[in-house]
């Protein structure tokens, strides 16, 4: 296999990662709120914290391959 391919995998590999970390980090700060009766308020601040980050390696993704497919990167 040529390296493009083995970059292509790892890039691949690492989005999953992400998304995998993201979706296991929800659960578990949704199973702790619900626990422990967490205001409505305080769950919306918590949620949207957690989709600001999972929104910024989203974001990083688009601009990455938006770079790539023009030849900057």
């Amino acid at each position: 296999m040529l390296v493009e391919h083995f970059e292509l995998i790892e890039a691949i590999g690492l989005n999953l990662f992400f998304l995998f970390i993201f979706g296991f980090i929800g659960l578990s700060i949704h199973g702790v709120m619900n626990e422990n009766d967490v205001p409505k308020m305080g769950k919306m601040v918590v949620y949207s914290v957690l989709f600001a980050g999972c929104a910024g390696f989203i974001a990083k993704a688009i601009i990455q391959f938006i770079w790539e497919s023009q030849g900057v990167g």
